[in-house]
């Protein structure tokens, strides 16, 4: 009896045959999960590298973009002299307006300009001229002022004046600042034309371009 009781303590442990295979199973387990891990996070960063690429696209498509500011005649007044001559004989105009001009901004910066002149034709001969002083347009914004000019026939060989067609003409120099890490110079030009109507005394037709 004792011999058979050592034998039973001095055998060996018996094994589960299942336990490997239980083992090999949570491995396989484990790399599957860390190889999806893996997929989802290159999917994450491949995801942020698009979306950033899409902001920094939009971004230098629009807020970076610098374009080009638009100079106009926006309307204008006849509140002073207004002598008009409209004979066969000897037309003439002696005119005074005030005319508003619009400095148009549409960049995502301000615009900072320098002094310049408008300058007004009768045809191809210079009628008037009137000073711009410098200034700053805010971003997405249009700056407006007025300005006096004396429209003056003299030296012109004018015909019916019924209505007065002019042109006027001119240009500003400036720079765009984007979030004061981008500057850009940029001119502003006008070529507008429009009617005085001497019997109603008010712009029409006007057109800028």
């Amino acid at each position: 009896m004792a011999g058979e009781g050592e034998k039973a303590q001095n055998a060996p442990p018996q094994m589960n045959p299942y336990g490997r295979v239980d083992e090999e199973v949570a491995e396989v387990a484990q790399r599957d999960e860390r190889r999806r891990k893996r997929i989802k996070c290159f999917a994450y960063l491949a995801a942020f590298v698009v979306f950033q690429t899409a902001v920094f696209l939009i971004f230098g498509l629009t807020i970076m973009k610098v374009r080009t500011p638009k100079l106009r005649v926006r309307s204008a007044a006849f509140d002073g002299t207004f002598n008009v001559v409209n004979t066969s004989a000897a037309p003439s105009f002696d005119i005074r307006m005030v005319a508003e001009i619009g400095v148009r901004n549409a960049n995502f910066g301000r615009y900072k300009y320098q002094n310049s002149t408008v300058e007004f034709y009768y045809g191809a001969t210079k009628v008037g001229e009137a000073f711009i002083p410098r200034a700053t347009a805010k971003a997405r914004s249009t700056r407006k002022f007025n300005v006096t000019v004396d429209l003056s026939s003299a030296g012109v060989a004018a015909g019916e004046l019924s209505v007065i067609p002019l042109t006027s003409r001119s240009a500003v120099r400036g720079k765009v600042e984007i979030m004061k890490i981008m500057k850009k110079n940029k001119s502003a030009n006008m070529n507008c034309s429009m009617q005085i109507d001497v019997q109603s005394r008010q712009l029409h037709q006007l057109s800028c371009r």
